[in-house]
């Protein structure tokens, strides 16, 4: 598992159309933001009371979005809203301006401010089949934070327990502002 099967389900079409930006614009502000996201949740993960807060909404969520292709009109942003509140917390301007900066296509940080509601509930459902792998329950409470955190990590193509993982430079221009979410 990692981030490019994540990448390949979505409909890249419909995010550029969602967002106003050509597709090539869109792909690379979704390169960009998938593995904030991701980062944040694994950093996040690595706390126990953040890792508790994961695994719930885990369980709060279903493999449904992403079965059979991604539909973006199946997408519940105001969900995605709170997702990507929890994840950076009171960091999320910071990410967003600094994943704005990232992105040498352009759109700003209201392009990226739109986007990562989006993206959110989708890496959710992604992660909900992953972790329940053939109907079993998210990992326990006493077990996410190693289990969402190796999970997470080899999302991102790193270690688990690494901090910045496989997020390469952008792990370096977030670093400090990965992992302000909800504990």
């Amino acid at each position: 598992m990692d981030i490019d099967d994540l990448l390949a389900r979505l409909p890249i079409d419909q995010i550029a159309a969602s967002l106003g930006v050509d597709e090539e614009t869109a792909g690379q502000a979704t390169r960009q933001a998938l593995p904030a996201l991701i980062g944040g949740m694994q950093a996040n993960a690595q706390d126990e009371a953040g890792a508790a807060s994961l695994a719930k909404a885990l369980d709060e969520h279903d493999d449904d979005l992403v079965k059979g292709g991604v539909d973006l009109s199946q997408v519940d942003t105001d969900d995605g809203d709170k997702i990507v509140k929890n994840v950076f917390g009171e960091n999320r301007d910071q990410v967003v301006n600094q994943l704005a900066g990232f992105n040498s296509k352009g759109g700003g940080s209201d392009l990226i401010g739109k986007l990562l509601p989006m993206l959110a509930p989708i890496v959710l459902s992604y992660l909900a089949g992953k972790a329940k792998g053939g109907g079993q329950a998210a990992p326990s409470q006493q077990a996410s934070g190693g289990g969402l955190t190796d999970l997470l990590g080899g999302l991102l193509g790193g270690g688990g327990s690494g901090g910045s993982g496989g997020l390469g430079g952008l792990g370096d221009l977030l670093g400090g502002l990965l992992g302000g979410g909800k504990r």
